[in-house]
């Protein structure tokens, strides 16, 4: 099975797939970001930063072990799951729309390496605000940006357990917020939400308890510092086509 290389924008379901084989090149090259056609066998990303690139938010040793162990041993852990299954040359978007029959061990470790490229790309020093059109978006949704913000800061600070918050797109192009448990996310089938994601927040505990012991909500108020808007005004522009 043909290796091919993470880049970028993760997340955009079939939209992705609509790209030209020349933009998707082109992309690859001067641009470096992720298309779900990529994603057969997909090598392990580079993070986008250093590890102290997240301070005084996140702290170096937090994401080293986040992503260097935990998201580094997701990755391993679903190639030798779908290795010589009919999964294994599946695109994973595909995989999530049918996971409930793929077993555990493809859904968990699937869902967790997916779940983390869209985590660590949607942190970063990129623009400080959503893009026009995303702005508008919001506001039909939620009313405002600070209704939005209150509410997806809500979805991740009340997921019971291990999981993630979402701001997505639903099928009928409108945005919403949720959460899924564990590795779960919208994309797959068995998920109480579903649509294209755009923006998460990792609320396990490994992704802030060596900075904020217990306190989940200060974890998710400070995560605002550091959303790189210009990756989600990609994706969202990118679920639109």
């Amino acid at each position: 099975m043909e290796r091919r290389k993470f880049i970028r924008n993760i997340g955009l379901g079939a939209a992705a797939t609509l790209i030209s084989k020349k933009a998707v090149s082109n992309e690859l090259n001067n641009l470096k970001r992720i298309k779900m056609e990529n994603l057969q066998k997909p090598e392990f990303p580079s993070l986008p930063y250093a590890y102290d690139g997240l301070e005084p938010y996140m702290d170096a040793q937090t994401v080293e072990i986040h992503y260097d162990r935990h998201h580094r041993g997701y990755y391993n852990n679903f190639m030798k799951a779908v290795e010589g299954t009919p999964y294994e040359n599946m695109p994973i978007e595909k995989i999530f729309a049918e996971v409930s029959k793929a077993g555990n061990a493809i859904r968990n470790n699937g869902g967790g390496f997916y779940n983390h490229v869209l985590w660590w790309y949607s942190l970063g020093k990129g623009s400080s605000k959503p893009s026009a059109g995303l702005s508008e978006a919001i506001n039909k949704a939620f009313g405002s940006f600070d209704k939005f913000r209150e509410d997806l800061g809500t979805a991740a600070k009340t997921q019971f357990g291990s999981g993630w918050g979402w701001l997505y797109m639903t099928p009928d192009k409108n945005l919403a917020v949720g959460s899924t448990s564990n590795q779960d996310n919208p994309l797959m089938d068995i998920s109480p939400i579903k649509g294209i994601p755009l923006l998460t927040f990792d609320v396990w505990e490994h992704a802030y308890y060596l900075k904020y012991q217990n306190k989940r909500a200060d974890f998710i108020d400070n995560l605002w510092n550091i959303i790189n808007w210009d990756e989600i005004n990609k994706r969202y522009q990118q679920a639109l086509a």
